[in-house]
């Protein structure tokens, strides 16, 4: 049913358990476990010229980081793994690369927030891709979310 699941990463500590439902899903279906962390744009665009190029270098380093552990994770579980780092919006990115790779399933966490928090932001990146995906999206409310 699955062969190819994306799992974005933000390096934070919620990808552990959205590990723990993806990494299975995975493993049940014999599918290649593809990590993605998305620089994004609009933070290394906003910095002045001095740092901007040191912003992004770090975020880059930050990015090999994330999709390194999610590697490790899934390879321990001997799964196939592919992982990549992107620049762009996140939102928009992560759906392009689903499409552009064949994915079948996206399996992404969310911190979740308090009304008030939903009240003033834009919108989450997992709001955003649950919206606009065009394949099944699986949302792993972290533990510790707000109420």
């Amino acid at each position: 049913m699955y062969d190819d699941i994306l799992v974005p990463t933000d390096g934070s500590d919620t990808i552990p358990e959205t590990l723990a439902h993806g990494l299975p899903i995975a493993a049940n279906n014999d599918a290649t476990v593809h990590a993605l962390y998305v620089v994004d744009s609009r933070v290394t665009a906003a910095a002045d010229d001095e740092t901007s190029a040191d912003l992004e270098r770090s975020l880059e380093a930050e990015g090999q980081e994330a999709i390194a552990d999610i590697e490790a994770k899934a390879t321990a579980e001997e799964l196939e793994t592919v992982g990549e780092v992107r620049q762009g919006t996140p939102s928009k990115t992560i759906l392009e690369y689903a499409e552009e790779n064949g994915i079948d399933l996206i399996v992404i966490g969310t911190r979740g927030k308090s009304p008030r928090e939903k009240m003033t932001s834009l919108g989450s990146v997992s709001e955003r891709v649950v919206d606009n995906a065009s394949i099944p999206v699986f949302v792993v409310r972290n533990a510790g979310d707000a109420e």
